[in-house]
């Protein structure tokens, strides 16, 4: 599967973004869970959030739960990050990753996923 990332931009602090994410490919999404991950300069890529294949289940970093709200349209082959109230520390390149659905369920290590996205920018300002 391949994706492409896209809704990245400049924002002031507080604001909000959405962040989409396109996947091409014959495999049906829904055999997916996707995760969103975020890498900002000088640090690791840390876990965002991630949504199971059929939607049901959801699980978010303890730094952005309450803020950000990630969703999917299989119909569409897309995933979605919302991004409310947005902070300075939120600036970032945001990855958009797939996994096999497996028996592990939602997972928030890198190495898990198979599939990346090229990345967008999103940058917050104070």
């Amino acid at each position: 599967v391949q994706l492409v990332e896209s809704g990245g931009g400049l924002v002031q602090g507080g604001g909000s973004l959405r962040l989409s994410c396109a996947a091409s490919g014959r495999t049906a999404f829904s055999l997916f869970n996707m995760g969103w991950f975020r890498q900002a300069p000088g640090k690791e890529r840390e876990f965002v959030a991630a949504i199971s294949g059929s939607a049901d289940s959801t699980n978010y970093a303890p730094t952005v739960k309450g803020r950000f709200t990630i969703s999917r349209d299989n119909a569409k082959r897309t995933v979605y990050l919302q991004m409310n109230s947005l902070k300075p520390e939120d600036t970032a390149v945001y990855y958009c990753t797939a996994d096999w659905v497996t028996p592990q369920g939602l997972r928030v290590m890198a190495e898990a996923y198979d599939y990346w996205g090229q990345g967008t920018q999103v940058t917050v300002s104070s």
